[in-house]
C-alpha cells in the first residue's frame, strides 16, 4: 500500500531512541564466575602473603641472609596462588564457546558460556523467540469438515477431494487474494525453503497454494487484478476484485467473524446455503495459539459486483510452529510478551510454561463459582498480569507475585516493564536470562545476568545487547547452551580442587625444614616448575568430557568434595620419598631431626651418615637436588591420578577412555 507520514520526533525523542537510551542507561554487572573467581583469588592471595611473611620473619630469625628469606618468601607464595587457574578458565571457556559455535550459538562474552549454567529463570519474548514468527497451514474447514492440511509437494498426506467445487474456490482465494510473492530465480529451490516477500500469513497461504493447485502466479495471470482494498488494523479484512472473462471475481480474506459479517450464504459441496444463526455457530473456532483466517468470495453476472452477498468460504487455520519445549534444566521459566494476555496464555500453555493440571487465579474462582477477589491467589499456580497491572504495583508486590507463582506470564508489558520483571528477578537471587529478538526487548537482555538474541530475526539492537545469538532462532539451542555451561561449572570445581590440592604438598617441606630441622626437601625452582609448567598442562587435561553423565542434574552442583584426603596423600608420598631416598644414602630419618644447621654448613666437610660415610658440602648439596626430584616426581604421580580421578565421574576409565 501508499501511505503519508508525519515526523513528529526525531533522535533520542522517538519511542525507539528512548529504547536505546534505556539500555545505555543499565550498567554492565560482574557475571557469576568473575565474581566467584575474585573472591577465591582474594582467600588464596591473603594466605599467600600471610605464610609467604610468616616464613620469612623465621627465616630471618634463624639467621638466614635477607636474599635468602626472601626467596623463601617468594617460593611460598608462588606456591599458593593458582598460576595456572586463569589460563584453565580462559581454555576451558574458549573451547565451550567453540563447541556451542557449531551448535548455532554464538557467545560474544566467554563469561557468559558459564552463566548460562547457572540460570535459574528464563524470562522470554513470545514472538520470533517462543515462536519463530514462521507459519504454515495447519488445518482447513470446507463443506463442514475439518481437514489437516498436507504442505509437502508430493501430496501424499492430502485428505480432501481436490475435486471438490468449494474446494476449487477456496484455493483460487488462497492465490488471488495475497499480496506474498516469491523472490525471482528460485524455481529449482523446494517451495519450503523459498524467500518470499511478504508477512508471514500470507507466506504460508502462498506456499500452500503453491504445492496443491500450482503456481500461484498462473491463477494470478488469468484473473488479472482489477482493484484491491489492502488490510488494516482496523477492518481487519483484505478484498480485492479480478477479471474472471467477462465478468469479476471478488475475493475476501480476513479475520474469521469480519468475514462472517460480509456473508450471507456458504457454499456446501456445490450448493449454496443460507448462511444462517445456525451455519455461524457451527463455524469451529478457539484454536488456541493458531491464527485463523476467513475467506469469501463473490462472482458477479455481468451486472454491477456488491460487496455483500459473498459466499462464506472455508476457514483456514495457521500455526506458528512451537519448536521448544520448556528447557527441564532451569527451574523457571516466565513469558514477556508484549501481545495479548489470552494469546500470551495459550502460547504459554502450549509450550509448557503454564503446566497441564495448572489454574490461574480466574480459573479458580470460576470453578469454584466465587466472585475474584475471593479466591485466594495463592490457591492458583500460575498467574497471567498484564503491563496495567504491572504498573499498579510495588515492587514488593510483584516480588511476592514472582514468590507465589511459579508459573507467571506478563501480557502486554512496554520495555520499561520488562526492565523490572528482571530486576525484580534478581533482588530475589535468581540467575536471570532473557531472550528477546526486537529492539524493545535491548534494554532487559542488557540488565540480565545473560542475554540471548535470535540471529535470524534479531534486530541489530537486540544482538548489540546480548551475550549470545542462536545463529538458526531454534530456542532449543538454549537447552545446549545450559549443559554446557553446568559442564564449564563442574570443570571449574575440578580445576580449582586440582589447584588446592597441591598447595599442601608444597608448603610442608618448608613447614617441616623449619621446624623440625630437617635438609630442604623441595626447593624454590621446583616449584616454580610444578606451578608455571606441569601444572597447566595436567589442569587443561582434568576437563570434563562433553557428554560426562550427572553433570547437568541439579544434585551435582554443589561444592566438590574437600580435597584435604589429595593433599594428605600427596605430602605422605613426597616425604616417604624424600626419606626413603635418604635412607638408601644412609641418612636415617631419626638422623635427619635437626641436622639442617650442620647440612648446610658450607665449611663442614666431614659430616658422618648413620653407616660412619664422610660427606663433603658438595656431595651433600648433590643429595638434596636427588632428594628434590623424587620429591617433585611423588607430587606429580599423585597430580596425574589425582587428574585421572577427577576426570570423570561414574564412568571408569575404560569406559570413558583416556584421552576423551
Amino acid at each position: 500500500g501508499t501511505a503519508m507520514g508525519l515526523v513528529i520526533n526525531t533522535g533520542d525523542r522517538t519511542i525507539i531512541g528512548r529504547i536505546a537510551s534505556l539500555a545505555s542507561g543499565v550498567e554492565n554487572e560482574k557475571t557469576p564466575i568473575a565474581i566467584e573467581i575474585e573472591h577465591f583469588v582474594d582467600i588464596i592471595a591473603g594466605l599467600a602473603i600471610f605464610f609467604g611473611a610468616t616464613f620469612f620473619v623465621v627465616a630471618m630469625v634463624i639467621g638466614y641472609p635477607f636474599l635468602r628469606a626472601m626467596v623463601f618468601f617468594m617460593a611460598i607464595v608462588v606456591a599458593y596462588v593458582p598460576e595456572g587457574l586463569l589460563a584453565t578458565v580462559t581454555v576451558c571457556l574458549s573451547l565451550t564457546a567453540k563447541r556451542l559455535a557449531r551448535k548455532n550459538c554464538v557467545v560474544k562474552n566467554l563469561e557468559a558460556v558459564e552463566t548460562l549454567g547457572s540460570t535459574s529463570v528464563i524470562c522470554s519474548d513470545k514472538t520470533g523467540t517462543l515462536t519463530q514468527n514462521r507459519m504454515t497451514v495447519a488445518h482447513l474447514w470446507f463443506d463442514n469438515q475439518i481437514h489437516t492440511a498436507d504442505t509437502t509437494e508430493d501430496q501424499s498426506g492430502q485428505s480432501f477431494d481436490q475435486s471438490s467445487e468449494t474446494w476449487t474456490m477456496l484455493s483460487r482465494v488462497v492465490a488471488l487474494c495475497n499480496r506474498a510473492q516469491f523472490k525471482p530465480g528460485q524455481d529449482n529451490v523446494p517451495v519450503a525453503k523459498r524467500e518470499v516477500i511478504g508477512d508471514a500469513s500470507e507466506t504460508a497461504l502462498l506456499k500452500f497454494a503453491e504445492v496443491t493447485v500450482g503456481p500461484a502466479a498462473e491463477a494470478r495471470g488469468r484473473f488479472p487484478k482489477v482493484a484491491e482494498l489492502p488490510f488494516n488494523s482496523t477492518n481487519k479484512f483484505q478484498l480485492s476484485v479480478h477479471e474472471a472473462g467477462e465478468r469479476q471475481l471478488l475475493v475476501l480474506k480476513g479475520a474469521p467473524e469480519r468475514v462472517l459479517e460480509r456473508c450471507n450464504t456458504v457454499l456446501l459441496k456445490g450448493q449454496e446455503l443460507a448462511l444462517d444463526a445456525q451455519w455461524r455457530e457451527a463455524t469451529p473456532g478457539g484454536h488456541g495459539v493458531r491464527r485463523e483466517v476467513g475467506m469469501g468470495a463473490h462472482q458477479d453476472h455481468g451486472g454491477t459486483l456488491e460487496t455483500r452477498g459473498d459466499h462464506e468460504e472455508p476457514r483456514v487455520a495457521l500455526r506458528a510452529p512451537l519448536r521448544w519445549p520448556p528447557c527441564p534444566l532451569v527451574p523457571q521459566v516466565i513469558m514477556v510478551t508484549g501481545d495479548h494476555p489470552i494469546t500470551a496464555k495459550a502460547i504459554a500453555a502450549a509450550v509448557g510454561i503454564i503446566s497441564e493440571g495448572s489454574e490461574t487465579p480466574e480459573e479458580v474462582a470460576a470453578r469454584l463459582r466465587l466472585p475474584l477477589e475471593r479466591v485466594d491467589p495463592r490457591q492458583a499456580r500460575a498467574r497471567v498480569v498484564t503491563g496495567a497491572e504491572l504498573a499498579a504495583m510495588t515492587p514488593g508486590a510483584l516480588e511476592g507475585l514472582l514468590r507465589a507463582h511459579p508459573e507467571m506470564v506478563f501480557a502486554r508489558t512496554s520495555p520499561q516493564q520488562k526492565l523490572v520483571i528482571v530486576e525484580s528477578c534478581q533482588r530475589l537471587g535468581a540467575i536471570v536470562a532473557v531472550t528477546g529478538d526486537g529492539v524493545n526487548d535491548s534494554p532487559a537482555l542488557k540488565k540480565a545476568d545473560i542475554g540471548v538474541a535470535m540471529g535470524i530475526a534479531g534486530s541489530d539492537a537486540a544482538k548489540n545487547a546480548a551475550d549470545m545469538i542462536l545463529l538458526d532462532d531454534n530456542f532449543a539451542s538454549i537447552v545446549t547452551g545450559v549443559e554446557q555451561g553446568r559442564l564449564i561449572f563442574d570443570n571449574l570445581k575440578k580445576s580449582i580442587a586440582y589447584t588446592l590440592t597441591k598447595n599442601i604438598p608444597e608448603l610442608t617441606p618448608y613447614l617441616i625444614y623449619i621446624t623440625a630441622s630437617v635438609p630442604l626437601p623441595l626447593g624454590c625452582i621446583t616449584i616454580l616448575f610444578i606451578e608455571l609448567c606441569t601444572d597447566i598442562v595436567s589442569g587443561r587435561t582434568s576437563r570434563s568430557p562433553p557428554r560426562t553423565r550427572g553433570v547437568t542434574t541439579p544434585d551435582t552442583w554443589g561444592p566438590s568434595t574437600s580435597p584435604s584426603t589429595g593433599r594428605a596423600i600427596q605430602s605422605f608420598a613426597g616425604f616417604t620419598a624424600y626419606f626413603v631416598a635418604m635412607a638408601q644414602e644412609g641418612w636415617w630419618p631419626l638422623l635427619c631431626l635437626g641436622l639442617r644447621p650442620r647440612w648446610e654448613d658450607t665449611h663442614e666437610q666431614e659430616l658422618q651418615d648413620s653407616y660412619g660415610q664422610q660427606w663433603t658440602f658438595e656431595q651433600r648439596r648433590y643429595q638434596q637436588y636427588t632428594c628434590y626430584t623424587v620429591f617433585f616426581i611423588s607430587i606429580e604421580m599423585c597430580q596425574i591420578a589425582d587428574v585421572l580421578i577427577r576426570k570423570t565421574r561414574r564412568l571408569s576409565l575404560f569406559q570413558q577412555g583416556l584421552f576423551r
